[in-house]
């Protein structure tokens, strides 16, 4: 498993502000933008980069934390 899939990433939209917001609590605060598809992959590069700069400095990353809720039953 690659360490970016240990990160919960998503997109939601916000009727507050009228756009997607993409988020990975983890690692960064969030990202906003129009297009739900292109926002998640610009979610996902950010988040990327955000691995590698930890991983280039040695830095130790956060541990995941942020899990999706399921619905048993």
């Amino acid at each position: 498993m690659k360490t970016i899939d240990t990160y919960h990433r998503w997109i939601e939209w916000s009727e507050e502000d009228s756009v997607y917001l993409g988020r990975c609590p983890d690692l960064i605060s969030g990202i906003h933008g129009n297009a739900p598809v292109t926002l998640y992959a610009d979610l996902t590069q950010i988040v990327q980069e955000v691995i590698d700069h930890h991983h280039s400095t040695g830095k130790p990353l956060p541990p995941p934390r942020s899990r999706p809720i399921m619905n048993v039953g």
